[in-house]
């Protein structure tokens, strides 16, 4: 393996992530210091060095520009190939959108799931895939996996009726090869095969099982989730006990709760902030007592008591405490 494939599609409404996703493509919502993007990118640094990446963004096609020019100012180091998928028809057909793309080996991820696992070993695979499972309470909203003794799987359910197999799938593949499944893809379509008008990648899997592919899972103790408002402020919080804290002696006129994470160029004053906030760059934070929150940058926020909030670019927010949930630029005074 000298060269692998890592396949992201983001092309989705992001409708759960309303106001934010008015304006932003929902990889580029904040959290933790960063973009919910940065931290899927992070999650292929244990790939070895001498494994050249290849990444392949399928983005909607209002989003295109913004994804570009976020990943050309941030990673311009970074090879990306972008695909556009025009009708949001499902999984499958994201990834059947880039196939001109997707050759040899190849791993996907969506790009609102998180998970923390080592790939270094993964050029030493002989196996046809690998499925990455966790074990949840209620996996009736996921997609499960059905395995043998071997841990290799028998067949892949979406969103099962009962409760008896809780090993869900997380949404993090490897492929041996992505001309395999493209044409599972191309089966899976040419049958008709849908769950609510949608393509799940799980029945293109199911195909390539049909027909003699081995894929075996691997577990994951850590698996966040950057879909919907409460997901985001809870994996921001996560990941605010897993890194450093920005240290309180940078803000001197503050009463700082660790963790969080606040940009150097914050300016805050008479203000209590913590546990559990990220602050973008440029946001001036006034009499303000803050926690489990996301401020995004650019944000003036004066006399107001707020927790389990998430606050967009350039809000203007003055005078009222409460939980809230504000897109870019908006006022409330």
């Amino acid at each position: 393996m000298e060269t692998i494939k890592i396949a992201i599609p983001m092309a989705g409404f992001g409708t759960r992530l309303r106001p934010h996703t008015w304006s932003k493509p929902k990889p580029l919502v904040p959290i933790a210091g960063k973009t919910v993007l940065d931290f899927v990118l992070d999650q292929f640094q244990t790939l070895p060095q001498s494994i050249k990446k290849e990444f392949v963004f399928i983005v909607g096609p209002n989003q295109l520009e913004q994804i570009r020019a976020y990943m050309e100012c941030e990673y311009p180091d970074l090879t990306v190939d972008y695909a556009v998928q025009l009708e949001m028809q499902g999984q499958s057909h994201a990834l059947y959108a880039a196939k001109e793309f997707l050759t040899g080996p190849m791993l996907m991820t969506f790009s609102d799931t998180l998970i923390k696992t080592d790939l270094s070993a993964l050029p030493n695979e002989t196996l046809d895939g690998i499925a990455w499972v966790k074990s949840v309470p209620d996996p009736r909203r996921f997609g499960v996996a059905v395995v043998n003794q071997d841990q290799k799987i028998k067949e892949l359910i979406e969103k099962p009726e009962d409760a008896s197999n809780n090993l869900a799938v997380v949404g993090f593949y490897y492929f041996k090869s992505g001309e395999a499944l493209i044409k599972a893809i191309e089966t899976q379509m040419a049958a008709n095969t849908m769950l609510k008008n949608e393509y799940f990648l799980v029945d293109a899997i199911n195909v390539m099982l049909s027909e003699g592919a081995a894929f075996k899972v691997r577990e994951v103790d850590t698996w966040l989730d950057a879909g919907t408002v409460d997901a985001v402020l809870e994996t921001n919080a996560i990941l605010l006990d897993g890194q450093p804290s920005t240290p309180a002696e940078k803000f001197p006129l503050a009463q700082i709760i660790p963790p969080v994470s606040i940009a150097d160029s914050a300016k805050i004053s008479h203000a209590v902030i913590g546990p559990y906030v990220s602050i973008g760059p440029d946001c001036v934070i006034e009499r303000a007592i803050i926690e489990d929150t996301i401020i995004s940058s650019g944000s003036e926020i004066k006399n107001v008591i707020c927790s389990h909030s998430l606050i967009g670019e350039n809000v203007v927010w003055h005078g009222q405490g409460q939980k809230t949930n504000l897109g870019d630029t908006a006022w409330m005074k």
